[in-house]
């Protein structure tokens, strides 16, 4: 049973809130493993009594991370079967490197990375095309 544009729209929105609630606070993420209904009703995802809940942390091979249609669908999969299964990634891992002094004159001057061969200004000149 597909979901209507409102339906989806609600469904990623309550969803997107579940991953953040889930990346930003432990005792959120405690709670989803150990009573996913009740934490996810926090975030606005209603299940149906009687129905299974399945949270999975590791994304299966074939289902891109990140990839809201994947979701979608398995959320109307549940819809029709009763086991609703919502993939919760662990909490993605920023690079917080620094950028070098050169790298930083890099972007400043509105070149590429020193690796690559081609450099580019701010305007289409004559220089530069």
């Amino acid at each position: 049973m597909a979901l209507a544009q409102q339906e989806r729209a609600e469904f990623i929105n309550s969803y997107t809130r579940t991953l953040i609630n889930a990346w930003s606070d432990e005792g959120y993420s405690t709670r989803l493993s150990e009573n996913p209904r009740e934490a996810l009703a926090e975030s606005g995802l209603t299940i149906p009594s009687g129905s299974e809940v399945v949270i999975v942390r590791n994304i299966p091979d074939g289902h891109e991370e990140g990839n809201m249609d994947v979701q979608v669908a398995l959320w109307e999969k549940g819809m029709e079967s009763g086991v609703f299964e919502l993939h919760i990634p662990e909490t993605p891992v920023v690079d917080a490197t620094e950028l070098s002094e050169g790298d930083l004159a890099a972007v400043t001057a509105g070149v590429q990375a020193p690796s690559e061969s081609c450099y580019y200004c701010c305007c289409p000149c004559c220089c530069c095309t």
